[in-house]
């Protein structure tokens, strides 16, 4: 099912890996958006409860591979639109880097 996922997120224009152990399977697409699954369903982080303290997750049947894959692309969407931007380091500067070598602490 994992493969099967992978390749409904390639239309998406998400590339992601499968990796597999021990009756589990995980989907890396993104950093912070891994899918799981035993076979019988598709799970993943979808934020955080701050009053239970604990993250809140999305699930759904691996027998509509389509349509998860349609609710994953959104939530890759979700995080790469508050994702940090990087900044490009001015010309001449050190790169981003608060300090050299040698530079006192």
């Amino acid at each position: 099912m994992a493969d099967q996922l992978q390749r409904e997120l390639e239309t998406h224009g998400l590339p992601a890996d499968v990796n597999d152990g021990y009756g589990l399977a995980v989907v890396s697409v993104w950093r912070g958006l891994l899918v799981w699954t035993d076979g019988t369903v598709f799970w993943w982080c979808t934020g955080w409860n701050d009053q239970r303290h604990r993250p809140v997750y999305a699930w759904h049947p691996t027998a509509d591979p389509t349509r998860a894959a349609r609710r994953i692309a959104a939530r890759y969407a979700d995080l790469r639109g508050s994702a940090p931007k990087r900044v490009q380091p001015a010309p001449g500067s050190r790169g981003g880097m608060p300090f050299r070598a040698g530079d006192p602490l």
